[in-house]
Formats: C-alpha cells, structure tokens, sequence
C-alpha cells in the first residue's frame, strides 16, 4: 500500500528534517555532479572510519546506481543488503520494501557532493508519479573500495518506502 501524495511529501519533509539536524550537511560541491535516473522502487547517513586512506571521490552516477538498485523491487534483498552498511539486518525491512514498491516509479537526483576521507555526501531528490521531494543530504560510506549507502541514509529510504527502521 502507497502512501496518498500529501502524506508522502510530509513523510519526506520531516524525515529530512530529521535527517539534517542528526547527520548534518557537508560542505557544498560542485553542480557537475548531478545525475538523474529512474528506476521502480522508493529511495536514505551515519559516518565510520574504515581506514586510514580517503577512497576516491564517488560520482553521482556511482551514487546513484546504489539508490537505483535498493529502489528496484526486482533486485533481491540478498544483494540489496550489500548496498546497505551493515545491510544484513536491514533484510527483513527490505522484504517490506520490496512489497511495497512494485509498479511505483521514481527518478533520483544526487547534487552536492562531497567528500571527507571515506564518506561521500549527497542531496538526494526524489521524483514520484506525485511529484517531487525537497532535496534530502544522504551519506555513502567506502568500505573496502566498494561505495555502500550509510545505514542511516538506508533507513531513510526504508521509511520512505514504509519499512521504517531505526539506525544504529
């Protein structure tokens, strides 16, 4: 069951609001790293240190094809748990997920980002059939050479897609 229009910007207002106050924003970046894509599925930050060397510099695409597979109800939860930090206890509320967005389209838009050692910070914005969300910061973390979304910024895009969890 999808959430009605109204419903859904609030659930997405509050939910960055949220999300602004407890990870924060990361300096501003440069516009030329901005993607769109589209995908069928609902799109979410925490920081660990994982080593001494700052990975490269992810790009929005990079970014956004993470998002773009966790949105896919097609993918399976298996391998959605790998897009995720930790993501293995996230699988139950994949399964949710994955439920609930079957013939539901968004877009992903990642502006923004920038980087400080093995994080990478975004704003996401999310375009549904009901039109879009303001923008949300979300936080990729690099764990051995692979860009994993945060488990924060996971259980963002769990909720929004009601199957809420709370991070770690």
């Amino acid at each position: 069951m999808l959430l009605p229009a109204r419903t859904l910007r609030v659930s997405v207002v509050t939910a960055a609001a949220a999300l602004t106050l407890t990870v924060g924003l990361a300096a501003c970046g440069s516009d030329d790293d901005s993607a769109t894509a589209t995908t069928t599925g609902a799109a979410t930050a925490s920081t660990h240190n994982h080593g001494d060397q700052a990975a490269a510099a992810p790009t929005a695409e990079t970014l956004q094809a993470i998002l773009v597979k966790l949105a896919d109800p097609n993918v399976p939860t298996a391998d959605k748990t790998k897009l995720i930090v930790d993501g293995e206890k996230r699988a139950a509320n994949i399964d949710q997920m994955n439920a609930g967005l079957h013939g539901y389209t968004l877009t992903f838009t990642i502006a923004d980002i920038t980087t400080q050692g093995n994080a990478a910070n975004a704003k996401v914005t999310i375009n549904s059939p009901h039109g879009a969300a303001p923008a949300v910061p979300m936080t990729w973390e690099n764990i051995g050479g692979t860009w994993k979304l945060s488990d924060a910024s996971g259980c963002l895009m769990l909720g929004f897609a009601q199957a809420p969890c709370v991070p770690a």
